[in-house]
């Protein structure tokens, strides 16, 4: 093993269980929190923010985010739109992957066929998102031709995709992860189940290639790519990533110089806010996410279906103190959120307003209002002939130390609100909560969403009958009526249409408690001094490196 440096070694004895990889000697490599373990750098496995940051780190999509997270060119030098909005033509620019062979359109053609093939979580991107011909009969299974998959490989340098009505935001759908290559020959040379497992089953053509990796463990690095296509621009030699679980520890490895980059909550920020040392190297940004409660309304669960009762969906839902929430619990700059599609993400394109700029749109359904909440409470004993009720709440452990003291706030606020309901919580990993929620093996999830793009319906679109994101298995026709209408019918190209459209749909979300919204994430950041240029955004990928230097 390479010997550590001294700093390294000292902040490895503070932090007790905080272990360095063994590339992290190299001072110049940019030290960066993770909240969690990578779960995979699959892009067809990949579902969570951490995931796909690394994933992006090492792979281009046709397009990137520029610093207002806009799409711009990437491995696409540009490309062409026909008049109907119906077929886009890319152009791809001489690149290659990190074993010298070329990026061509076969390969994302080969890795569009399999995500649709595999019908992973994500899938759904290719279908109900970005309206892709024949994307929705081969992920239901009703087609099993993959070429049907109207993405096809004109010659090695134009990639020809045909959607079934236009999209306007699909140029930004190119820079999300679902959507990038894989090289084919390197993938079907691997044993099953080990792509993306290792340095040597991943290949790369973005900035960086991946360096030290193994599944499970709270370690990870990469290092510059030499033969990137626009390996000027980054300054960067590798960054190393570090899992710290707890904000503590994140301070700790802050002032200890162990890492660069760290996100803190809670009393930290106010201690980072009161440290002369550490107050100018803080800076908060707005993280995407939206922490809200998903109820399954299943029979199979919830002692029988009983949070299928809206009235007792909506009485939990006014038991709870937002404002609290994120005054005392999260502390980082967090907003209480009254809506179904968080604030600060998404704007109109013909008036540039905020969709959820107003909270109090929705206020008739989500609140803190415990008279409000006990007579909804009151409706639902009478309506399901029970006056007690318990349910368990699952969360993340390794989600941020605030979100098991969130967990404890909302148990109490809906215990002191709503007599006979009881909440038990049960910590677990992310890992095991997604797991649970997935299979329908749950009452109450503390759960989150990042933005995928940026418009409401990355939002809106979960809540489709059959979604494979509908944790609640949730289904109203009507809703589902009025998003085909804004992705498939009557409003894809009337957009002040379609912006109403949807917030009538957000109104039925909140009206039936599917959810209830608690809080749209900031970061609270700290940030060695002389480190520049960390591109930050709410969407899709939350930070980007290309521009950093340290």
């Amino acid at each position: 093993m390479k010997k550590l440096t001294a700093v390294l070694l000292t902040a490895m004895l503070l932090l007790g269980c905080l272990s360095v990889p063994a590339v992290a000697e190299d001072a110049a490599y940019l030290g960066v929190m993770l909240g969690t373990n990578v779960m995979s750098l699959d892009t067809n496995l990949a579902t969570d923010g951490d995931s796909f940051e690394v994933i992006a780190d090492c792979i281009d999509g046709l397009t990137q985010m520029d610093a207002d997270g806009a799409a711009v060119p990437a491995l696409a030098e540009s490309y062409d739109l026909s008049e109907d909005g119906l077929t886009y033509t890319f152009h791809l620019r001489d690149a290659q992957w990190s074993n010298g062979t070329p990026v061509t359109a076969n390969d994302f053609v080969f890795a569009w066929r399999r995500i649709a093939k595999e019908a992973g979580e994500y899938a759904y991107m290719l279908d109900e998102i970005g309206n892709i011909k024949g994307a929705a009969e081969i992920i239901s299974g009703a087609e099993t031709d993959l070429t049907t998959l109207a993405v096809n490989a004109a010659d090695d340098k134009t990639l020809v995709v045909e959607l079934n009505v236009p999209v306007s935001f699909f140029p930004s759908l190119m820079y999300f992860p679902t959507f990038y290559p894989i090289n084919e020959a390197f993938y079907s040379s691997l044993e099953d189940g080990t792509y993306g497992t290792s340095p040597e089953t991943f290949l790369s053509n973005g900035a960086f290639v991946l360096e030290d990796y193994t599944p499970g463990t709270a370690t990870l690095a990469v290092k510059k790519n030499e033969n990137y296509w626009d390996a000027d621009r980054v300054k960067l030699p590798g960054i190393r990533y570090q899992v710290v679980g707890s904000s503590d520890n994140a301070l700790t490895a802050f002032r200890t110089g162990a890492l660069d980059v760290v996100s803190i909550s809670g009393n930290q920020v106010s201690a980072a806010e009161n440290d002369p040392a550490l107050a100018q190297n803080l800076t908060v940004t707005g993280a995407g996410y939206m922490w809200y409660l998903s109820f399954s309304q299943t029979e199979k669960n919830a002692n029988g279906g009983q949070l299928a009762n809206n009235n007792l969906r909506l009485a939990i839902t006014n038991a709870i103190d937002r404002e609290y929430l994120v005054d005392n619990y999260v502390m980082d700059g967090s907003l209480a959120t009254y809506t179904a599609v968080p604030p600060q993400f998404a704007s109109s394109s013909t008036t540039g307003a905020d969709f959820s700029a107003d909270q109090d749109m929705f206020k008739e359904f989500v609140d803190y209002d415990p008279e409000k909440a006990a007579a909804y409470l009151e409706t639902a004993k009478s309506e399901l002939g029970a006056d007690e009720f318990t349910f368990t709440m699952i969360y993340g452990n390794n989600e941020g130390d605030e979100v098991a003291k969130v967990a404890q706030a909302i148990k109490e606020d809906v215990e002191a609100s709503l007599p006979g309901v009881t909440i038990n919580l049960q910590p677990m990993t992310k890992a095991e909560r997604l797991d649970k929620m997935q299979n329908d093996n749950y009452d109450i999830a503390l759960t989150r969403w990042g933005p995928d793009y940026a418009d409401p319906m990355t939002y809106l679109g979960m809540w489709i009958t059959n979604n494979s994101n509908n944790y609640g298995f949730w289904s109203n026709a009507e809703y589902d009526q009025l998003i085909a209408d804004c992705t498939t019918g009557a409003y894809i190209t009337d957009y002040d249409a379609r912006w109403e459209a949807m917030y009538k749909a957000e109104a039925l979300v909140l009206q039936e408690a599917v959810i209830a919204p608690l809080y749209t994430k900031s970061q609270a950041n700290l940030i060695t001094t002389g480190v520049e240029g960390i591109a930050f955004h709410p969407v899709a990928l939350n930070r980007v490196y290309k521009d950093t230097v340290k």
